[in-house]
């Protein structure tokens, strides 16, 4: 059965202690941790802690590539892609979700791939890239990203998919999750309503259902084929305006994905209808008549 989780991201700016009540309360099978500035975030033994106290295994830890996270562990980026296979491993977490370089991190964009071979062996981890998308500015796309936003055209072993990322990226998840085979490893469960230049400038990480993308097919696709990845539920709860709110999204979230990734049971065979004893004796005197 395919492992449903929930990312710290879905409560952020709340710490990892409340996102861990929330995936509990929500009924998650596991969490997946973005490692930001919140030092519990970066400390296996706090968050060995937690998982053991709220019962939730941490699935995955995101690599802390966002902008606002530039000085998180130095600012050298193999560092920071190091330390987060190290602190995945010292939870047990399966999987490490990192982006691609930015275009402007030349030097790490060179050594990126190389890198992320070196290290998962190194820890004994999954380094999955996750799917980006281009930037706009003045009307026109730009490259933001090296050696690319497409995890597809990189000599890279397992990929991790967000399907809001592409839908910005005006792909299609389901042919993006065919295309990938093998190497689709981690899934970031969200939506999206268009691609940008189409009028879309956001990353909207909406809740599954809410947008255009192929969201409900990629994950019957992905459970037909026995796949044993996570599904990492990654949505914006940031305007719900209770508790009680914001836990209802999380579970219509996690209903949508049980309900999509359930495998059907296979059909029993037909069974031949058993003949009267009328119909033998019958048979029996007349058997040309079979």
């Amino acid at each position: 059965m395919i492992r449903i989780g929930m990312s710290t991201t879905c409560v952020y700016p709340l710490e990892p202690e409340h996102a861990f009540r929330y995936a509990k309360e929500a009924g998650f099978d596991g969490i997946e941790i973005m490692v930001t500035q919140e030092l519990t975030t970066q400390v296996a033994e706090g968050l060995n802690e937690m998982s053991e106290r709220w019962d939730l295994p941490i699935l995955s830890i995101h690599a802390p590539v966002l902008l606002l996270t530039h000085f998180v562990w130095g600012r050298d980026p193999r560092v920071k892609l190091d330390r987060t296979a190290e602190l995945a491993a010292a939870v047990g977490a399966e999987a490490v979700v990192v982006h691609p370089p930015f275009r402007w991190q030349a030097t790490y964009a060179r050594e990126f791939l190389p890198a992320v071979r070196e290290f998962s062996g190194a820890h004994g981890v999954e380094i999955a890239v996750e799917n980006m998308f281009p930037w706009r500015a003045a009307g026109r796309n730009m490259k933001a990203y090296a050696p690319g936003w497409d995890p597809r055209e990189m000599d890279c072993d397992a990929v991790t998919l967000d399907f809001s990322h592409a839908s910005l990226s005006g792909v299609d998840s389901l042919e993006y999750a065919k295309d990938l085979g093998d190497r689709l490893r981690h899934v970031h469960l969200c939506d999206g309503t268009g691609a940008i230049g189409e009028g879309q400038i956001f990353d909207e990480h909406l809740l599954p259902g809410r947008g255009t993308q192929p969201v409900a097919e990629t994950l019957r696709w992905l459970a037909d084929r026995g796949w044993n990845g996570s599904v990492v539920a990654e949505i914006n709860t940031r305007k719900a305006k209770s508790e009680a709110e914001r836990l209802d999204l999380l579970r219509e979230t996690l209903a949508f994905a049980r309900e999509h990734t359930a495998v059907a049971p296979a059909a029993e065979p037909e069974r031949p209808q058993s003949e009267s004893p009328l119909r033998r004796a019958i048979d029996a005197i007349l058997p040309h008549r079979r």
